[in-house]
């Protein structure tokens, strides 16, 4: 696994996520960038979405989230690979989520762990850094 196709998988993941978080594509289709199982861990508790239901519904509360706020585009602010070996890579990430016009919604900094696998790359893990 490489560092630099790592950020490019994941600028491709974003724009599928800001597509569903806009309205123009369905949630389902992440799935092509979500393993099941997948891990979730944040400040309210971690979760093993077994099924593809389970992992498409728990995204589905963020995108409705990001659609009640008219929300246009996510910006990268800070980006950091770690290559773990030749199927997987942690990626870190702080993330601005704007409206169309630019103001911020939202910042997070989030972790996922990147597997390379029969299915391609996959996010095995979600983790959501706590709010300081």
């Amino acid at each position: 696994m490489d560092g630099i196709q790592v950020s490019r998988w994941f600028a491709e993941y974003l724009d599928a996520f800001a597509a569903c978080g806009r309205g123009e594509s369905d949630t389902i289709t992440l799935l092509d960038f979500y393993a099941v199982p997948l891990l979730v861990t944040t400040d309210d508790g971690s979760y093993a979405l077994t099924t593809a239901d389970r992992v498409v519904a728990t995204i589905q509360q963020q995108v409705d989230e990001m659609r009640a706020t008219s929300y246009g585009r996510s910006e990268i602010k800070a980006e950091k690979v770690t290559v773990l070996n030749a199927t997987s890579a942690f990626y870190e990430a702080t993330i601005a989520r704007q409206r169309a016009d630019g103001r911020e919604i939202a910042r997070l900094t989030a972790t996922y762990l990147v597997t390379d696998g029969k299915d391609g790359r996959r996010i095995a893990l979600l983790a959501v850094h706590g709010r300081p």
